[in-house]
């Protein structure tokens, strides 16, 4: 894990609200089991060396739909490739914190910050960037399914038999829900939550 990357603070961030009752629930919601658990460590070490890649597979459907590019864009419609750049190698990491993190404290902390970092709470605070302050939770939820269906051939990719990169991207696909409920918290009152 590379903790020498710009914003990522794993570990040493303010406690999320959920607690761990709460992530246990969720992680039983989604049918996240201990086999599971078992293919995400690897996945983890396919996806190793093809992260980058990856998440050029995400950024290629962001490219193509100026609704979501404008996220990574100033206030006054300019690109601003830096602020691309650093979130790319968090996206990176993010990536390998689903397969090898263990589903506790502070990983959980982490989800809450991730979710904040979506926000107007948070966007843009870890890079000092200047790009638009908030993305609708509707966008988080829907490219849900780009994150899950793209990372498919990548999972399949190092020889793996089909009922393996099966396992690893159903494992995969549980793994996001969980993330994308977590990251969800700071859109919504505790209430709605």
């Amino acid at each position: 894990m590379d903790t020498a990357i710009g914003g990522y603070n794993y570990g040493d961030i303010p406690a999320s609200p959920v607690s761990l009752e709460e992530l246990q629930l969720l992680k039983q919601t989604v049918d996240l089991t201990d086999a599971d658990i078992a293919w995400l460590r690897r996945a983890g070490d396919v996806l190793e060396d093809q992260t980058a890649q990856v998440v050029g597979a995400w950024r290629e459907v962001i490219a193509a739909n100026p609704h979501l590019a404008r996220y990574y864009w100033s206030r006054e419609g300019v690109p601003d490739e830096n602020y691309k750049a650093r979130v790319a190698r968090r996206f990176q990491q993010w990536i390998l914190d689903v397969c090898r993190r263990s589903y506790d404290r502070p990983w959980l902390d982490y989800q809450h910050e991730i979710g904040a970092r979506h926000t107007h709470l948070k966007k843009n605070m870890a890079d000092a960037a200047n790009a638009v302050p908030h993305i609708p939770l509707r966008y988080v939820i829907a490219f849900t399914a780009v994150i899950n269906g793209r990372v498919k051939p990548f999972l399949a990719a190092k020889g793996a038999s089909v009922a393996d990169a099966e396992a690893m991207h159903g494992a995969w696909c549980k793994a996001t829900l969980l993330h994308v409920a977590l990251w969800s918290r700071p859109y919504v009152s505790e209430s709605d939550w």
